[in-house]
């Protein structure tokens, strides 16, 4: 029989293209299941194969719980058991057993561990197979409608193009050939699934590159893509050699190239836009078809206000929003649009309100706050700390006013702070007389909002070391001391 096995394993790896490994794994696992049958219900059986000869062992398995965790008596042991003496938490112990008659097992039972083990090590193999070929837009055939998600034949993979992930008014039927890209990998009880998208910017970025041959060649590149599926879209490319015209070589003779991706897209427009290194020039050319008058960039908060004429303030918008938000997802900053009258209107309440501003912390007349709001200054910190020798170089004021000017600037900033620390609520009693705290560490928690032990103790280690920077052992340590009057 042994011999039988071993010709059995030889013709199944061969047939099934799978490692000889797995095929010895999966008879495991039956001759296991058979020997059980004879042992009550939760009793743990392994069974090992000597690759080489063919024999087998079988035996017998405990795993060691604390006292308090014993479930299973057929298949564990409480750690004060004779059995379990000198061994830890955790431990399997096994006793080998009398081995089941490879002839005799449940050969239905025997039949469908092992075709399952190999039908799984198989897709597995094939996926990798797939995988290692990097395929990011694949094509296949729609083999069966699942509750309107589509099951994709793709050679020997199956792969699922979720009804989210369709374009919307598309009409898919069964034996439809169709393109995706690949969107995620999700493991599922069957194993491994691919889940495809149409809808995702990945999928028309791909489609150029299968459209364009200059992309794949490397000299032009696509740099970032947004998509309203189904309605419009916008594409941003760059030349990597200055003789191509980028916008003009994705287009194509007579626009075949473009029109080839639309109708792949069920008719979705696409706006191809020349990337620019400059964001407010990217953000420009990805307003396309309108026209921007300015634009005003604010980079701490990362958006622009763009304004642009009355008559092309619909054309900005697009439908629904459409052109500025696909223009936003573009260049991936925030863009305010509006028209000259409120451009204008926006500035004049930013100039009164900065200027009022330097009315009240600097104590000067309106001149003087007018003065400063013109040479750009747009807070107390910019005057306070501004390099000195720029102010000078203003030729505003005489260096006596500007020293002056930077003191009340300084007083008011110290002023704030001060007036924001008192906001900051006393820490408790039991917080500042906890064991290894300090008053300094005491006031820092409470600054963020931890007033008592009891709100310390509530908190995990890598949430206390995101609020203070302390030593992570010193973190665990008062975290514990917090919470010792729970174990009292």
């Amino acid at each position: 029989m042994n011999r039988e096995m071993l010709i059995l394993v030889d013709a199944l790896a061969h047939e099934k293209n799978v490692k000889k490994e797995i095929v010895f794994n999966a008879l495991e696992l039956a001759l296991a299941s058979a020997t059980k049958k004879k042992y009550p219900h939760g009793t743990e059986i392994q069974v090992e194969i000597d690759p080489e000869t063919g024999l087998y062992n079988s035996f017998r398995c405990w795993t060691i719980v604390e006292d308090e965790l014993f479930e299973n008596e057929e298949g564990e042991l409480v750690s004060s058991d004779e059995k379990a003496q000198g061994k830890d938490i955790g431990e399997v112990i096994r006793e080998e057993i009398p081995s089941e008659e490879f002839g005799r097992i449940g050969a239905q039972a025997a039949k469908q561990v092992i075709l399952q083990k190999i039908r799984e090590a198989e897709r597995e193999q094939i996926l990798n197979d797939f995988l290692a070929r990097e395929e990011k837009l694949v094509s296949g055939q729609i083999r069966r409608m699942d509750r309107g998600n589509a099951v994709i034949e793709i050679g020997k993979l199956e792969a699922i193009l979720p009804r989210d992930q369709m374009i919307p008014k598309e009409n898919l039927r069964v034996g439809d050939r169709i393109r995706a890209a690949l969107l995620k990998i999700e493991t599922t009880p069957r194993g491994p699934q691919l889940i495809l998208s149409r809808t995702s910017p990945d999928f028309l970025i791909k489609l150029f590159e299968l459209e364009v041959p200059e992309i794949e060649e490397g000299l032009l590149e696509i740099m970032s893509a947004s998509r309203d599926p189904g309605s419009r879209s916008k594409i941003a490319v760059k030349a990597n050699d200055q003789r191509l015209d980028p916008v003009g070589t994705c287009v194509g003779m007579r626009g075949s190239r473009v029109q080839a991706v639309t109708t792949e897209l069920s008719g979705e427009r696409v706006d191809i836009v020349l990337w620019s290194i400059e964001p407010a020039q990217f953000v420009i050319n990805s307003m396309a078809p309108a026209e921007v008058s300015s634009i005003v960039v604010d980079e701490d908060k990362r958006s622009m206000d763009i304004v642009v004429d009355e008559d092309q303030l619909a054309l900005a918008i697009g439908r629904n929003g459409q052109n500025i938000r696909l223009a936003s997802q573009l260049t991936n900053w925030e863009l305010n649009i509006m028209s000259e009258e409120e451009s204008d209107k926006k500035h004049e309440e930013e100039y009164s309100t900065v200027s009022q501003l330097f009315i009240e912390k600097l104590d000067v007349d309106e001149e003087v706050a007018d003065i400063l709001v013109k040479e750009g200054f747009s807070s107390l910190e910019e005057i306070a700390y501004v390099p000195e020798d720029e102010l000078n170089q203003m030729d505003i004021f005489d260096e006596d006013t500007i020293q002056e000017l930077r003191a009340r600037a300084k007083a008011a900033i110290l002023t704030a702070a001060i007036a924001n620390e008192e906001k900051v609520p006393e820490p408790a009693e039991d917080l500042k007389n906890m064991e290894g705290m300090d008053e300094n560490t005491a006031s820092l928690l409470a600054s963020k909002g931890i007033i008592s032990m009891e709100d310390l103790a509530e908190l995990a280690v890598d949430e206390l070391l995101d609020l203070i920077k302390i030593e992570e052992d010193r973190a665990k340590t008062l975290i514990m001391t917090a919470r010792a009057p729970w174990f009292a």
